[in-house]
């Protein structure tokens, strides 16, 4: 027998394809991962009037994203590399190169910020004490 090419069929030509396979592919750990933390950037986002970040290595393939939100409030977020940056994709996440500059004029900082960060270099004290609760 001569050899025979069959012409290539586009969609919608000749007989359909078998299907691939009937189960749809579960996501696998580090996809799970990345879903739960671009809910939480979204969440921040939405919280805070939008949101832009700023990954940094922090160590052994673990990074920190860095969450700077519209009206100023910030927030951290530790996870692998990979996962980090899949999910600043699937939020949307602006991402700097930098934690300075323009983004980091943004951040608001408050008192407990301050006390700790000048407080305990000075010889202050680490941190103010907690307000008493009124229910006393």
């Amino acid at each position: 027998m001569a050899d025979t090419t069959q012409p290539e069929t586009t969609e919608g030509d000749g007989p359909a394809a078998p299907a691939a396979s009937a189960k749809p592919s579960k996501p696998s750990k580090d996809e799970k991962r990345a879903g739960r933390l671009a809910h939480q950037i979204t969440a921040f986002a939405t919280s805070h009037g939008g949101a832009e970040g700023q990954i940094a290595h922090i160590g052994r393939g673990t990074v920190r994203i860095a969450l700077v939100g519209a009206d100023g409030e910030w927030g951290v977020l530790v996870a692998s590399a990979e996962s980090a940056r899949h999910a600043a994709g699937l939020a949307g996440l602006t991402l700097h190169d930098d934690f300075d500059g323009d983004l980091a004029a943004k951040v608001r900082t408050g008192p407990y910020e301050w006390t700790r960060m000048a407080g305990i270099q000075l010889g202050g004290t680490a941190n103010p004490p907690a307000p008493a609760s009124r229910d006393a």
